[in-house]
């Protein structure tokens, strides 16, 4: 892109393209020139707009956190609608489906972005942390409803699911598990309190 040219909506289009070097290449590929050459601008925009690269990953997932933060709405929302576990299945792959599972291996693997996202977001790893919050706080309104046991431990519920997830879409971006596949590990961790609430 020639020099002077105005880009509109200037990180919004460095951070897709940071995701998309993310996903085709992973962590070790991203660098501030990979992401302004996929991004088709000069080196200096990014530098223009963040402190360094490190502060740009940490907005990049600051960001992305806040679409979680949106969807935890949404899926706190339908509670009470359709089933838990199709609601539940819907939200893993909506979140895993995405870029998240590339997101927490570039944090795992840049300790300077580790360091500068523990001041800004909550305990654990960003972005599974959100996503635990996310289920636990749908699943507590589900409890509220009778919708599921009264006495269900839904912070655990939530691990379980989102430990589950992550791993069952880890490393697959190009063939994403099956609809059925994500349905069983939901179905799995969320039989006894979906059980023990008819009885």
């Amino acid at each position: 892109m020639p020099t002077g040219v105005a880009i509109r909506d200037v990180r919004e289009q460095l951070f897709a393209a940071a995701e998309r070097v993310l996903l085709r290449y992973g962590p070790n590929a991203l660098t501030s020139r990979a992401v302004t050459t996929e991004a088709g601008c000069a080196k200096g925009v990014l530098h223009r707009h963040f402190a360094d690269f490190d502060a740009f990953l940490a907005e990049l997932v600051l960001d992305r956190i806040g679409r979680i933060e949106d969807q935890a709405t949404a899926l706190r929302d339908s509670a009470g609608t359709g089933t838990v576990a199709g609601n539940l299945g819907g939200a893993l792959t909506d979140l895993f489906a995405s870029v998240a599972v590339a997101i927490v291996g570039l944090i795992t693997f840049r300790d300077e972005l580790r360091a500068r996202l523990r001041q800004a977001t909550r305990p654990g790893v960003p972005v599974l942390s959100e996503a635990v919050a996310m289920l636990a706080s749908y699943l507590t309104a589900e409890r509220e409803m009778g919708r599921i046991a009264a006495d269900a431990d839904v912070d655990t519920l939530a691990l379980a699911l989102v430990g589950a997830g992550h791993l069952l879409f880890a490393g697959r971006q190009e063939t994403p598990p099956e609809p059925g596949d994500v349905d069983k590990v939901v179905t799995t961790v969320i039989a006894d309190v979906v059980q023990r609430r008819l009885l």
